[in-house]
């Protein structure tokens, strides 16, 4: 499609505010050597075309919204907002005026700005939205509180009596839905109504009556297809109304009543001929159909062209075109089509030739309703039956930010020139010559159609791919609403279930492992998904390992080690296992306890961040870029699963209750690579002599021992029992988590000898005794749990075990509502001050290990073994 180079003129520059014009209420007439200009504000400027000069400025009380130019009369009608209607006669203005050359784009107001007082006032009425003028007629257009309404008055010429002679006429249009405003003051309408008067060819007024964009005259086909043939009979003028709902209407003139008091029928007077549903921003005629010579060289000049399609434009660019054709049977029927110019459309209005301008926020445009295609087209389109063209191609004028458009009387022969207001304020003339290569496509055309066709291939390859783009980012953000879906449901599962199985658990066990020639413990978790849904992406299982601090070394902090796991689609009823290793440490020492707890955490910036990050190079100008804040605060969510606490009862080994052909080798230090080298070289039978076994052999076993009510231990593990003595009970009750509790139980074993982690021998004695001097009722019968071993920090470590489970058992019983027997109070508060005077004791003798020398703190540390071994074995019973 070839292009239209327009030529365009500056004229003048006029004030604007901030943001430039807005679209709907700046004008524009022109009238042989002047043009009105309005750029919505209280000032309405004269420009002398010839002279270029502002020859005069009117400033109006309010807003101007419209003006309507009565040439022979020389009137100026211009609507106000919230005001009226202001009439005013432009004979007594002088062209003498001197002004500054108007070429300039900061042109000055004259020196003298003429108020407008309001004796100029015509027809004073606040609700006022839009208006004509007809002969001595005045048409307007009211905004009621629901509803539309059309008025007509006799109009008073300029230097009579300013009121209106009286109302002639009224009848209401269609309902509408008021805008929102302040309470008892209406807001003004974003866009106004639209008035023209179409007149029958033979109608009695006189052409020129009225100058502007709004009057017109139908061929009488059309004109009788439209309004019918009570209009073409009475030779009325027809008010054409567009409303801002969409509705195009028309209302007869002669039909209305006389009467101010007996308002005419709506439903008789008011014709819909449309529905553009969208804002009405124009509507106009034209002449699709060519003269003939004869034709027009008969036409009397100043005559006006009877136009045979009537053009109706909505703000989106929905455009009506309404035309006489005739049908199969021969019959002349009214051919309405609807077409799609880009948009939104500020302004239009109709030229010679058929062709229509419209302006849009990024161009000027012209189609050619009588070719169907742009002006410069040697090949018009496949026309419909009634001769409208099935489609049409706008063709770019160059020219952006149109908000007025009015076409000049004043183009040369061939052509047409437009005066249109820029949205900078701008005034300018375009001149097109449209119909000097009409014949054919000169060469430079052609060369610049193959260059088109090469854009158009390259914006449609832009457009697939940005298509693309568009729809892989929606489907990532799809798939990351139905991860948070599925994330809402499992928060929402885990949280609600705090009694009784969880929908997903995570359970804990420990064993013995051989790795690089090393005995390791290793811990394995076991995720289960028992829920109805599936842990996808964004899932991790995280797994903390948090050691205690030493028991030789009291000052130590334990240390903390995380391990994460994805969680890779699971489904329901799966399971996933992880196996991690608790020791030995770098140290090569176990640091027991250690406390495993297992979570799951859901990570929102993984999902979220993926799904709004773009994820490709290619920078979409249409794709908003999400601000940095969109992204979630939170990382994410953490469920907490279990926590599983691995002691040393758990750990321990017992290589002598394994059958002959199972037995372990035999347990070397792990951290101690030479030790192991002696033990791989020494003759068979033969012993090395190392640091733990010379202290098992020469030094007494530390021990501790814990004595707990036998009738608390029956009443805690009477389920478990089940005619198992309840010394051999106890003790698979404390080695319950260990893997060598079914040996223990198979046997009915009362003690039990185990390897510790550290290579050192742990012996458990569990018998029952008789305490006799703590109850005065007689002997008690306790259960009394003995730990030994040669490794006072194993001891500790075992002790340790024991004491937790039972405060777990004591605390389960308390609960339960078991009370103790009566005891001798004061046989109590001795072996309480007992306890008091050795722990003094404990911390005057550390007190003294750090300041004495060598020599002197070996009698003080086997004094306060000696203290400890005693705390460790009290006299007190768990009741």
């Amino acid at each position: 499609m070839a292009g239209v180079a327009p030529r365009v003129r500056y004229l003048a520059g006029f004030c604007c505010p901030l943001g430039g014009l807005a679209s709907g209420k700046p004008r524009v007439l022109c009238h042989e050597a002047e043009a009105f200009v309005s750029t919505g504000s209280e000032l309405v400027y004269v420009y002398d075309l010839e002279g270029g000069l502002l020859t005069a400025a009117y400033r109006f009380p309010g807003q101007v919204w419209h003006l309507e130019l009565l040439a022979p009369r020389r009137a100026l009608y211009v609507l106000c907002a919230q005001k009226g209607i202001y009439c005013l006669s432009l004979d007594h203005l002088s062209r003498s005026t001197s002004q500054d050359d108007g070429d300039s784009e900061d042109s000055e107001l004259p020196s003298f700005v003429i108020p407008v007082g309001p004796d100029a006032c015509v027809l004073p009425d606040a609700s006022l939205c839009a208006f004509t003028v007809l002969e001595d007629t005045l048409v307007t257009l009211v905004q009621g509180p629901t509803q539309w309404k059309m008025q007509l008055f006799e109009c008073p010429c300029p230097g009579e009596d300013p009121q209106p002679g009286g109302q002639i006429g009224e009848v209401e249009l269609s309902t509408y839905a008021p805008p929102a405003g302040v309470p008892g003051k209406p807001a003004d309408p974003r866009f106004l109504p639209v008035l023209c008067c179409v007149s029958p060819p033979a109608s009695r007024v006189p052409h020129g009556q009225l100058w502007g964009p709004g009057s017109f005259t139908l061929k009488e086909a059309l004109f009788g297809l439209l309004f019918g043939a009570d209009a073409t009979l009475l030779e009325s003028p027809v008010i054409l109304c567009g409303l801002p709902d969409g509705q195009l209407c028309s209302v007869v003139l002669k039909a209305l009543v006389t009467s101010r008091s007996a308002p005419g029928d709506p439903k008789a007077l008011v014709k819909i001929l449309h529905h553009l549903e969208e804002p009405v921003v124009f509507i106009g005629a034209l002449r699709t159909e060519p003269q003939t010579e004869q034709a027009a060289e008969e036409m009397l000049p100043g005559e006006d062209v009877h136009s045979d399609c009537l053009v109706a434009l909505g703000h989106y660019g929905r455009t009506l075109a309404i035309k006489a054709s005739w049908d199969e049977a021969g019959s002349l029927v009214p051919e309405l089509r609807e077409y799609c110019l880009p948009g939104p459309v500020l302004c239009a209005a109709c030229g010679g030739g058929g062709r229509v301008y419209h302006g849009t926020p990024s161009d000027l445009c012209v189609v050619d309703l009588a070719r169907g295609s742009t002006p410069l087209d040697p090949m018009p389109p496949d026309e419909g039956p009634g001769g409208l063209p099935a489609l049409l191609s706008p063709a770019s004028l160059s020219t952006c930010s149109v908000v007025t458009l009015a076409v000049s009387s004043r183009a040369p022969e061939g052509g047409t020139e437009l005066l249109a207001l820029s949205a900078k304020g701008r005034l300018m003339t375009c001149s097109l010559d449209l119909d000097s290569e009409a014949p054919g496509l000169s060469r430079a055309s052609r060369a610049n159609t193959g260059q088109k066709i090469k854009e158009l291939l390259s914006g449609i390859g832009n457009v697939s791919e940005r298509v693309s783009f568009l729809k892989k980012a929606v489907d990532q953000r799809n798939k990351a609403l139905t991860s948070l879906n599925e994330a809402m449901n499992v928060s929402c599962a885990l949280l609600s279930s705090r009694e009784g199985p969880k929908p997903i658990s995570c359970t804990t066990t420990v064993g013995w492992s051989r790795l690089q020639l090393q005995d390791v413990l290793m811990a394995t978790c076991l995720l289960e998904n028992r829920s109805a849904f599936c842990l996808g992406q964004g899932w991790t299982l995280c797994v903390q390992v948090l050691t205690s601090s030493s028991a030789l070394d009291l000052d130590s902090a334990g240390s903390a080690t995380t391990y994460t796991i994805p969680v890779d689609q699971l489904s329901p009823g799966s399971q996933r296992e992880v196996t991690l290793p608790l020791g030995p440490g770098e140290n090569g020492m176990f640091d027991l306890p250690v406390t495993v707890s297992c979570t799951l955490f859901y990570s929102l910036r993984e999902v979220v961040g993926r799904a709004l990050a773009p994820s490709d190079s290619f920078e979409d100008p249409f794709l908003d870029e999400d601000p940095p804040d969109v992204l979630p605060e939170q990382e994410g969510i953490c469920l907490p699963l279990s926590r599983h606490t691995v002691d040393l009862l758990q750990s321990l080994r017992f290589p002598g209750l394994a059958p002959p052909c199972t037995q372990a080798p035999p347990l070397r230090s792990p951290a101690d690579p030479v030790d192991a080298f002696l033990e791989a070289c020494q003759e068979p039978g033969s012993q090395l002599a190392g640091p733990a076994s010379l202290r098992a052999a020469y030094l007494p076993p530390s021990v501790a021992c814990i004595k707990v009510s036998a009738e608390l231990l029956r009443a805690a593990l009477d389920d478990s029992r089940s005619g198992v003595p309840l010394c051999c009970a106890t003790l698979q009750w404390l080695l319950a988590e260990n893997a060598a509790v079914d040996i223990v139980r198979a046997r009915a074993l009362s003690s039990v000898q185990g390897v510790a982690p550290g290579g050192a021998d742990v012996q458990l004695i569990v018998r029952e005794v008789a305490v006799t001097d703590l109850c005065p009722a007689g002997a008690i019968q306790v259960v009394e749990i003995q730990v030994e071993s040669s490794s006072l920090a194993d001891v500790c470590r075992a002790h340790h075990a024991v004491i937790g489970r039972m405060q777990t058992m004591v605390t389960q019983q308390a609960a339960q509502g078991s009370s103790p027997p009566d005891l001798r109070v004061q046989y109590l508060r001795q072996i309480h001050a007992n306890h008091e005077t050795l722990l003094r004791e404990v911390q005057t003798l550390r007190d003294r290990l750090c300041v004495e020398d060598e020599a002197s703190s070996c009698a003080t540390a086997q004094r306060l073994l000696q203290v400890y071994k005693q705390l460790r074995s009290p006299s007190l019973v768990l009741l």
